[in-house]
């Protein structure tokens, strides 16, 4: 569905930064199914797929029947935990299980700490992260990425009340601005951001940049007036919006981040496989649409084409 695949360098899919998300250190609630309680997914192995011929994590996942992966469930409507149902719900969500379903096996979650998740060596404790990371040049370096499955604006925020932010090419300069820590947003404040194949116009100058275990609590701080501004996604800031919290998201966005899969290259049972057929998956998702109406779906509009 987008308009040109880009892959990952040192595999076959190549190279676009941070998830534009902190971390939460819960572990999962609940594994297996759909988000939103549909079905399960079918038995590993039985219909020719991806796990006839597997070898490494692919075949230990396909013999298990499960893949665990890590998400963030501070970041609806990517990844959140719906407290009535008690299951994990979101664009990440639907996405993640989507692939599980087309592996032929279920879903097991978990949430560990963000910074935990982009270090690698995760030492088995999930397969595959699907939370909105984005594949910058230093992450690439410890995990495989695949093809982009979206790309998320990156806005700022101001109070709802604030009219002194209107040209955030001069109006933010030298202000207190919140992110999340270790975050692409945190990268573009400090004109570190760095993904290849992209560019980046650091438009904001000598910012006092604040760090955050999550974007949620920088836009909390923004709300209560301890900072500037924040930055964070256009469908973080929207969701926190529509929650009825008093902020605005003021100009266009500063960039367009490009979300992608991400597997440990350090993991004990080679990755790579796994890898390779889930890039594929992504590939498949878009060219079929799903990618497109989940985006719509959770987002209201289609967020899986690269902007130029």
């Amino acid at each position: 569905m987008r308009a040109s695949r880009l892959t990952l360098p040192l595999a076959v899919a190549a190279a676009f930064s941070l998830a534009a998300c902190g971390g939460s250190s819960s572990t999962s609630p609940t594994d297996g199914g759909t988000a939103g309680g549909g079905e399960s997914a079918p038995a590993a192995g039985g219909d020719g797929g991806a796990c006839d011929g597997a070898t490494d994590l692919l075949k230990e996942i396909c013999e298990r029947g499960e893949i665990k992966v890590s998400t963030d469930p501070a970041y609806p409507p990517q990844s959140s935990l719906n407290d009535q149902t008690g299951e994990y719900e979101g664009f990440d969500i639907d996405v993640a299980t989507e692939i599980a379903k087309r592996l032929g096996v279920n879903v097991g979650w978990e949430a560990p700490n963000w910074d935990v998740i982009t270090a690698g060596s995760w030492n088995g404790r999930w397969d595959m992260t699907v939370g909105s990371m984005t594949p910058t040049n230093d992450r690439q370096k410890v995990l495989f990425f695949t093809q982009p499955y979206n790309y998320t604006p990156a806005v700022v925020v101001v109070r709802a009340d604030d009219t002194a932010v209107n040209d955030l090419a001069n109006d933010l300069d030298g202000k207190t601005i919140g992110v999340c820590s270790g975050c692409t947003y945190d990268d573009f404040l400090n004109k570190k951001l760095n993904i290849e194949g992209y560019t980046f116009d650091f438009i904001i100058d000598d910012a006092k940049v604040t760090g955050y275990d999550t974007d949620t609590t920088a836009l909390q701080d923004l709300a209560n007036g301890r900072i500037d501004a924040a930055i964070t996604s256009v469908t973080t800031a929207q969701g926190y919006i529509d929650a009825g919290n008093p902020v605005k998201i003021v100009g266009d966005p500063v960039f367009y981040e490009p979300l992608s899969v991400g597997f440990d290259r350090s993991s004990s049972s080679s990755a790579e496989s796994l890898f390779e057929v889930v890039d594929k998956i992504v590939g498949e998702m878009h060219a079929d649409g799903t990618l497109t109406e989940f985006s719509e779906k959770w987002y209201g509009s289609d967020l899986t084409k690269k902007k130029e």
